[in-house]
């Protein structure tokens, strides 16, 4: 059965993050690179952040995408070269770099980029927030309602929306009035797929474009079309433009099944897009977070 690499977003951050791959060499490069550009010797800070510095937009995105990089060097050897790779959110950017379009260096840089274009293009009030148990034309009615937008549309009736906080706790309010099975903001602080960030899109299209992109290592796919590509890159602008637009995670979940896709192994941090992906029962979907150590990882990965 084909296997999937799912390349986690924001807001599963915690502080023992990268503590499975503690003395792992091919981990070093990765860690040591995400620490320069948040300023740090080591990532070892994060045992003494506050959640406003751990969640913090730009640290989040850093930290998310340094996760999965880390990640793809250790399991490199074990990783099926025909598995696909796919990315929730910057998970997606993280993904162009598991993939091997751009190098770690280069796709920290770009998370880096990305992160302080989509701080000044965000209000300061801006966020995400979840509703869970509504049909999807019930939540476009209230982000209607309440000014928000629909950012992410995920399975099981998950939507994330985005907006001003204040809004959003709104909506929050009436969707649990109007039966949702939970709704609360979530520890995001930008307003991310949404119209908000067109300027953020635009900036951050202009950075790719000046680092070359190359020939997959490892296929991606695109959560946008969603589209496969082998031997060809995928437009940046499309990467781009997702910082601004609705993510349709549900129809990157049927495009992976479609492609003969059953087994998917989430990088996170986090576990939420396994738990997303085995509630539908059609995949084996595991997470490194629910693994003891690295030698699980590698038996599950290598099961037929």
């Amino acid at each position: 059965m084909s296997l999937a690499v799912l390349c986690s977003g924001q807001g599963r951050q915690e502080r023992g993050m990268f503590a499975m791959f503690a003395g792992e060499p091919a981990a070093r490069p990765v860690l040591a690179a995400a620490a320069a550009r948040l300023g740090w010797d080591s990532l070892s800070p994060l045992d003494r952040l506050s959640d406003a510095e751990l969640f913090a937009n730009r640290a989040g995105q850093l930290l998310c995408v340094a996760r999965a990089l880390a990640a793809a060097a250790v399991l490199d050897e074990v990783l099926p070269r025909d598995a696909i790779v796919v990315g929730y959110s910057v998970g997606e950017l993280a993904a162009w770099g598991v993939a091997g379009l751009w190098s770690p260096s280069e796709t920290l840089d770009l998370a880096d980029g990305r992160a302080r274009a989509m701080d000044a293009a965000s209000g300061a009030d801006d966020g995400l927030a979840y509703v869970r148990g509504l049909p999807l034309d019930r939540v476009e009615t209230l982000a209607a309602r309440f000014g928000c937008e629909i950012a992410i549309v995920n399975p099981d009736r998950l939507t994330i929306l985005g907006g001003a906080t204040a809004d959003l706790t709104a909506l929050c309010e009436a969707a649990l009035a109007g039966g949702a099975l939970r709704a609360a903001p979530m520890p995001v602080h930008v307003a991310s797929h949404t119209s908000r960030l067109a300027a953020a899109a635009d900036d951050f299209l202009d950075r790719a474009r000046a680092i070359p992109v190359r020939r997959p290592r490892r296929a991606l796919m695109s959560a946008t079309g969603p589209r496969l590509y082998r031997a060809v890159a995928p437009d940046v602008a499309s990467l781009a433009g997702q910082i601004a637009t609705t993510i349709d995670w549900n129809a990157v979940l049927d495009a992976l099944y479609e492609r003969g896709v059953r087994r998917l192994i989430e990088l996170g941090p986090g576990q939420s897009l396994a738990t997303m992906a085995r509630g539908q029962s059609r995949f084996d979907a595991r997470a490194l977070d629910e693994f003891d150590g690295l030698a699980g990882v590698a038996a599950w990965i290598g099961k037929v």
